[in-house]
């Protein structure tokens, strides 16, 4: 007879603290991000939902990848026990493989929940298919409807919810949708949600814990000091000599 998933009374969030199990060694990426270099380094969860956010490269995927595998889930997304892509070839583990040097620190355990990929996210409903779960068919829908669905869906229930990037195909009213998800989780206390998103208009949920990943470590912030708001505040407020200086600036370009 299968267990029934644990339930408890407590409020979220659930995974409370991680830390490194000892110094680290290697100087190859993951394990060369700024914040990791100090050999206390610890992360403490104080909101039902956490935001990561920061440029490219900061580490705010890879951290999410290495929470849900910390928590059991496979990296490339899905619920627990799925393993909907092969990744056996893969080169990037780095979630993974930063997981084995955290040590977590649960009140109380509970790792029922889902790890959402917006780059898997087709994968996992292929899989879903596949199985034939009574509750998929999330590609008879627009990418954004899929999308806000499989959120409204999968996160109603008490759990933990490892969120990267969900923004990438949603429009701003749609995330407007996923703002009033996440808004009432937050008030609730009922799930914990740890998202990793380039999104001001996410990170603006009501008591979230924001944390804002740079080349000088880990930092809570309010939203609206974090770099992308004031870009998009900056942007807002005047478009056309935004768009003018940014063009005529080379000086930060990537390509």
């Amino acid at each position: 007879m299968p267990r029934r998933p644990h339930r408890t009374a407590l409020p979220a969030p659930f995974l409370q603290r991680i830390s490194l199990r000892e110094k680290l060694t290697s100087r190859d990426y993951p394990f060369n991000l700024p914040w990791l270099q100090d050999p206390d380094f610890e992360l403490t969860f104080q909101s039902p939902v956490t935001i990561l956010t920061g440029e490219n490269g900061s580490g705010k995927s890879t951290l999410v990848e290495a929470l849900a595998a910390l928590s059991g889930y496979d990296e490339a997304g899905g619920g627990k026990g799925y393993r909907p892509v092969d990744h056996s070839r893969a080169l990037d583990t780095s979630g993974a493989a930063l997981a084995d040097a955290l040590r977590a620190a649960w009140l109380p355990k509970i790792t029922k929940g889902w790890f959402f990929r917006a780059e898997t996210f087709f994968s996992v409903a292929r899989y879903l298919d596949a199985v034939d779960s009574p509750s998929a068919d999330f590609l008879s829908h627009s990418h954004g409807e899929g999308f806000t669905r499989f959120f409204t869906e999968r996160m109603a229930d008490q759990g933990i919810y490892f969120l990267d990037e969900p923004e990438s195909a949603l429009s701003p009213r749609r995330q407007l949708d996923l703002l009033r998800l996440l808004a009432r989780i937050s008030e609730s206390a009922s799930a914990q949600v740890i998202m990793a998103t380039h999104s001001p208009l996410l990170m603006a949920v009501p008591g979230a814990q924001v944390l804002e990943l740079t080349r000088h470590g880990i930092a809570q912030t309010d939203y609206r000091q974090t770099r992308h708001f004031k870009l998009y505040r900056d942007f807002t407020a005047d478009p056309q000599s935004f768009v003018t200086e940014v063009l005529e600036d080379t000086t930060d370009s990537q390509f």
